[in-house]
């Protein structure tokens, strides 16, 4: 009788684009998901009702500036798989060391401190890891030039 010998799952390598990609994404995810649950929150609906957010009139300025805010995280999910590595690397650490205190700004004057400072605290452990990944960015090591194959000659053609 063979006995089986137990499989082994293999770990394939994931590229640092799709993993700033995958971050940026989750962040995203958070972001909305903290904004819809934060409508269930009481008297949120009433204050946009009244025309605030926040400290904030409700207004095409605001409305326009909060999108412009969130654009540049949502197209870093397409830059991070798109751009050179080394823009790529650059243009991570640097969107992502900003919006740290977008993120921080977030959870100020916020009633459901828990509710808020989980989310923040999430949002920011995906920023630490987009700029982890970003700052260890592998560098690949020129290698001595390879002879074209017509150029290698056998033994025999010496």
């Amino acid at each position: 009788m063979r006995t089986r010998r137990p499989t082994r799952w293999e770990s394939q390598p994931v590229s640092v684009r799709v993993r700033l990609a995958a971050a940026w994404t989750s962040l995203m995810l958070l972001y909305a998901y903290v904004d819809i649950l934060n409508f269930f929150t009481p008297g949120v609906v009433a204050e946009i009702l009244d025309g605030r957010v926040f400290e904030f009139s409700l207004s095409e300025t605001f409305s326009t500036g909060a999108l412009a805010l969130m654009s540049v995280p949502i197209l870093m999910i397409t830059l991070s798989t798109t751009l050179p590595a080394p823009v790529n690397r650059v243009v991570n650490l640097v969107v992502a060391l900003l919006y740290v205190p977008v993120t921080v700004f977030n959870v100020v004057g916020e009633s459901w401190l828990y509710f808020y400072g989980l989310g923040v605290a999430v949002e920011l452990v995906l920023l630490a890891l987009v700029v982890r990944w970003a700052w260890t960015w592998p560098r690949t090591v020129p290698t001595a030039t390879v002879p074209e194959r017509a150029d290698v000659r056998t033994p025999q053609q010496a």
